[in-house]
């Protein structure tokens, strides 16, 4: 269970509004309202007229373009290349591909199985019995001198070595007494006194330089203080930020404003459409609307009935009429055509019957009994 006490939740503090925001809220709201309605209205008669001519026009005419552009692209774009493909590239790849399996494939696999593979062969049997001549040379010929010729080196490098060390060290003991010692002394004994003399005249230097130009820094501090910020912060304190304020409000209640007037005069605006909706409907729709149910329709009826239901049986009459006569004319000129052949050519040739192969009649094959000479009872 939750023991702790939840506080109910405190509405947002609104700030209180002064005098000055309630005397130019109403007066604003009203004459933006004026002039908000009318454009409120022409903005929703607009809305209107646009959303009936893309439905009515623009739609249907935006599809009938996708759809002629769409053919247009198809016959001069797709359908050439897919022709083109179809009947140009896919036979003249297919007949290059025989070609190039006749020319090119079948002489390069005869040549690989006939030529090179024999070839192949003699050369790496050939490089096995060179390669086995110098595994033999190497081992009972090169590694012998090798190994000679390794140790005159070493006894060469011994001797070069002991020569070097020994020139090394008195070269080293020449440098040390003639160089290091020398120029350690100078350092000690000269330079050192002189850096840190030169040194000392730098902090000095640097730390006058540092004072006059902390002065200088300061003073120029004040004086732009005394003659910029302080008029500035001034001017900004008690006349802009008063002035910002009361624009803000200005503002803030233009806007506010304008979202109500805009609000108020779309309310406005759906009535006065209603109304006119209401009005059309009544003055032009519903008397269509009797016109059609009370007269047009009990006409139409009569004339369906009187007349095009009539026509249409006599039309379908002479239809059925029409078409056993071209029947009956077609089986005429048929049996005539016939008879003209059978008159110039004779009767045609009736096919000879063809001995079936199971037997008919009380022979007919069964399980129980067989039909070849040697297993007959």
């Amino acid at each position: 269970m939750d023991l702790e006490k939840r506080t109910p939740e405190q509405p947002p503090r609104q700030n209180p509004e002064g005098c000055l925001a309630v005397a130019i809220r109403i007066p604003v709201r009203i004459v933006v309202l004026v002039l908000v309605v009318p454009v409120r209205m022409v903005w929703d008669a607009l809305v209107v007229a646009g959303r009936f001519l893309r439905d009515t026009v623009l739609r249907p005419v935006g599809r009938a373009l996708a759809w002629t552009l769409l053919m247009i692209g198809r016959a001069l774009f797709v359908w050439p290349w897919v022709a083109l493909w179809r009947y140009v590239v896919v036979p003249v790849g297919r007949a290059l591909g025989w070609l190039g399996n006749v020319l090119v494939v079948v002489p390069l696999v005869w040549l690989y199985r006939s030529v090179l593979t024999p070839l192949g062969h003699g050369i790496a049997w050939i490089a096995r019995g060179i390669g086995a001549g110098l595994a033999w040379m190497y081992t009972r010929l090169l590694t012998p001198v090798g190994h000679a010729f390794l140790w005159v080196l070493r006894g060469v490098g011994a001797v070069l070595a002991a020569v070097g060390l020994g020139v090394y060290t008195a070269l080293a003991w020449l440098a040390r007494y003639l160089f290091v010692v020398p120029a350690t002394w100078v350092y000690a004994w000269i330079l050192t006194p002189v850096g840190h003399a030169v040194v000392w005249c730098a902090k000095g230097v640097a730390w006058l330089a540092r004072v006059i130009v902390t002065g200088i820094g300061t003073a120029l501090y004040w004086i732009a203080r005394i003659l910029l910020v302080l008029p500035a912060l001034a001017v900004w304190r008690w006349i802009l930020t008063p002035v910002g304020r009361l624009l803000a409000v200005v503002g803030r209640e233009i806007r506010d404003a304008l979202g109500h007037a805009w609000r108020v005069a779309g309310h406005i605006s759906l009535a006065v459409g209603r109304f006119l909706a209401t009005l059309f409907r009544w003055i032009f729709v519903e008397p269509v609307r009797w016109v059609y149910r009370t007269v047009l329709t009990p006409v139409g009826h009569v004339i369906r009935d009187t007349v095009l239901r009539p026509a249409t049986e006599a039309a379908r009459a002479v239809g059925r009429a029409t078409r056993q006569a071209l029947a009956t004319a077609r089986d005429s000129v048929r049996q005539a055509r016939a008879d003209f052949r059978r008159m110039l050519l004779g009767e045609p040739r009736r096919p000879e019957p063809v001995a079936h192969r199971e037997p008919t009649g009380r022979e007919t094959r069964t399980l129980g009994s067989s039909t070849t000479a040697l297993t007959k009872d």
